[in-house]
C-alpha cells in the first residue's frame, strides 16, 4: 500500500518547474512556528531529491489531517502538470 506519493519537479512535457525554489516554498506554506519560536516543517511534506529532480514527498496522511490541504497541493499538481509518483516511481493520476 502506497504511503507517499512524489510531485515531481519535471512536468509531463518533461520541462524542469519554475520557479526552481517551488519544493521550498511548499513546505514553508505547511510549516508552523513550535513554542520555541522556530519555525517547524509539516512531517506531511518532505523535500527530495530523485534522479537529480527536486521533488515534494507527500505523506498520504495528510489527506487524512488536512483534506483542504491535500486538495490545494493536488490541484496545484494537475494545474501545473507536474508529474506525480508513487513510491517505486511509476507515473500514477493525480490523487483526488
Amino acid at each position: 500500500m502506497t504511503t507517499e506519493i512524489i510531485i515531481e519537479g519535471n512536468t509531463r512535457a518533461g520541462k524542469p518547474f519554475r520557479p526552481s525554489d517551488w519544493v521550498d516554498r511548499m513546505c514553508s506554506t505547511y510549516a508552523t512556528f513550535g513554542d520555541d519560536r522556530k519555525l517547524k516543517y509539516s512531517p506531511y511534506l518532505k523535500p527530495r531529491v530523485v534522479n537529480g529532480v527536486r521533488c515534494l514527498a507527500v505523506d498520504l496522511k495528510l489527506k487524512l489531517v488536512n483534506p483542504e490541504g491535500f486538495a490545494q497541493l493536488m490541484h496545484f499538481a494537475e494545474e501545473n502538470q507536474l508529474n506525480v509518483l508513487d513510491q517505486a516511481g511509476n507515473s500514477i493520476p493525480v490523487p483526488a
